[in-house]
């Protein structure tokens, strides 16, 4: 149901892309918009789907499994009222000191007034989307952890169709159009978040603010969230990282890092997040209940089924980044460049995309049983060895080494927790993973073999109509898919090897 409610979100962020690119290519407009939209969207992964509902779903879990209904909805009414008191203030500190955030994360912007100006007005229309998506993701972990996964997911969508329309109707009214899509961000917040309350109401949970100080709940969400803070949201750190250090690099390095992030958080955010957000509610209720068993079947399950889809998807998209970002967006104001560069970073981005999408996975087992130290230990490594990295890599492939370097934290990044998991004991591995990966590395091979040979020269693509490109392409996607699956079948796996283990 996530998966499928975030394909329909991620389609639409695709249309909505495709109409940025199209009306104002990878210039000064674009990379100010982009830098103006990052960082409430960073603050957004940091505070509201990183450390709050990490935070605030194991306890709430543990209310629902444990205590009575009014119990849970006082806990609901105490964190509404502290989240949106300290989401307020941080709001409005966030608009006066605006200039001083796009010093501090594009600080190569002060070298071109004109850009740098832009993006603080920018900024300043687009920062209390921080204050509306929080609430939203409060209100979302609310249904999520009482099994209404679908309103949550759903809301994506809506911001998506916020922008489109702030491209199409509003940007032509505007004396500079890039204003229009700060609107937009505006407007979509403050949609989504009215979407979600009628859920809440059905459910006789909308919050009713208090604000109790030494609330026992909220102290324990506190205590968790303070280290989950920086935990969690390392590879968000990281891809920050990039755009302040592409800020220094040649215009149009920020609108090529964020066009091939779009395109690998696809499969991460129609997998990866909507198997972390199914997963964690009911590792934490197996924490709660003290059935250990179910808590490593369930992790066990998550990690094949992350094996089955990422792999191909990483394979996938390394070997069709030119034809995917030519048909998508190579129009209008997005030239010939501009895809070469895109794809540099893309390829870049997709080597870690096995290594995000385990980190949402791995770092659940962790956040379930409210350990929020272990991954803030592993991430300050992560991050560390990310700015090394970036410092290394950006002479010699400038923001494809960014890129690139992110990916190979992340990479890093999983394999640490993993360990973790295994040094604590709390995680062993079921039967069969070594057939299982080497039934699906071949089985990868033969669908990049045949990518390979059916995608051609890029300058073809670069040549042939729009319609043509999408027929092409899409029919490489199908038989591509057609023969991952039907070699995993001849090499021997079956449905079986990824079934979660009974509890007998």
């Amino acid at each position: 149901m996530v998966g499928g409610m975030t394909v329909i979100s991620r389609i639409l962020g695709f249309i909505r892309d495709m109409v940025i690119a199209h009306t104002f290519g990878a210039g000064t407009s674009s990379d100010a918009f982009f830098v103006a939209f990052k960082i409430p969207n960073f603050m957004r992964r940091l505070f509201a789907e990183g450390a709050f509902s990490q935070a605030f779903t194991p306890v709430l879990s543990e209310y629902k499994t444990q205590r009575d209904a009014p119990s849970i909805k006082q806990l609901v009414d105490q964190v509404a009222g502290h989240l949106g008191s300290i989401l307020l203030l941080f709001t409005i500190t966030g608009i006066v000191i605006a200039p001083l955030l796009v010093l501090i994360f594009a600080p190569g912007f002060v070298q071109h007034q004109e850009k740098y100006d832009l993006t603080v007005v920018m900024l300043q229309i687009t920062f209390p989307y921080v204050l509306f998506i929080a609430l939203t993701a409060f209100a979302g972990a609310i249904l999520n952890t009482h099994g209404r996964f679908a309103a949550s997911a759903f809301t994506p969508v809506l911001l998506n169709v916020c922008l489109i329309g702030a491209a199409v109707w509003l940007a032509p009214r505007f004396e500079q159009p890039v204003m229009a899509l700060a609107y937009g961000v505006f407007i979509g917040g403050l949609v989504q978040l009215a979407f979600l309350l009628p859920f809440l109401y059905r459910l006789h949970l909308l919050p009713r603010p208090r604000f109790k100080l030494h609330d026992d709940g909220v102290k324990r969400i506190y205590r968790l969230m303070i280290p989950a803070l920086f935990g969690v949201s390392v590879s968000q750190i990281n891809l920050l990282m990039d755009t302040l250090m592409a800020s220094f690099l040649m215009t149009g390095s920020i609108s090529w890092l964020y066009y091939s992030d779009r395109l690998m958080e696809f499969p991460l955010a129609v997998f990866g997040l909507a198997l972390a957000t199914v997963m964690l509610p009911d590792l934490s209720k197996s924490v709660a209940r003290g059935d250990m068993r179910n808590f490593n079947n369930t992790l066990d399950w998550a990690l094949r089924w992350v094996f089955l889809i990422a792999v191909p998807s990483m394979l996938g998209l390394i070997t069709l980044a030119g034809p995917i970002l030519t048909t998508l967006f190579h129009n209008g104001e997005f030239g010939d460049n501009d895809v070469l560069m895109t794809a540099r970073s893309l390829v870049a981005y997709t080597m870690g995309l096995l290594g995000f999408v385990l980190i949402k996975v791995l770092a659940s087992g962790f956040y379930s049983r409210q350990d929020t130290r272990t991954p803030v230990k592993i991430g300050v490594i992560a991050m560390i060895s990310n700015i090394v990295l970036n410092l290394t890599l950006i002479w010699p492939l400038a923001h494809a080494g960014l890129a690139l370097a992110t990916s190979l934290s992340a990479l890093l990044n999983a394999s640490l927790l993993y360990h973790a998991l295994r040094k604590q004991a709390v995680f062993q591995p079921q039967p069969g993973w070594r057939k299982l990966l080497l039934r699906i590395f071949m089985a990868g091979g033969c669908m990049t073999l045949l990518l390979w040979w059916g995608s051609g020269a890029l300058s073809v693509w670069l040549n042939t109509g729009t319609l043509e490109r999408a027929w092409h392409l899409f029919g490489l996607i199908m038989v591509g898919m057609l023969i991952y699956f039907i070699s995993l079948i001849v090499f021997g796996f079956r449905l079986h090897h990824i079934r979660m283990m009974n509890d007998e």
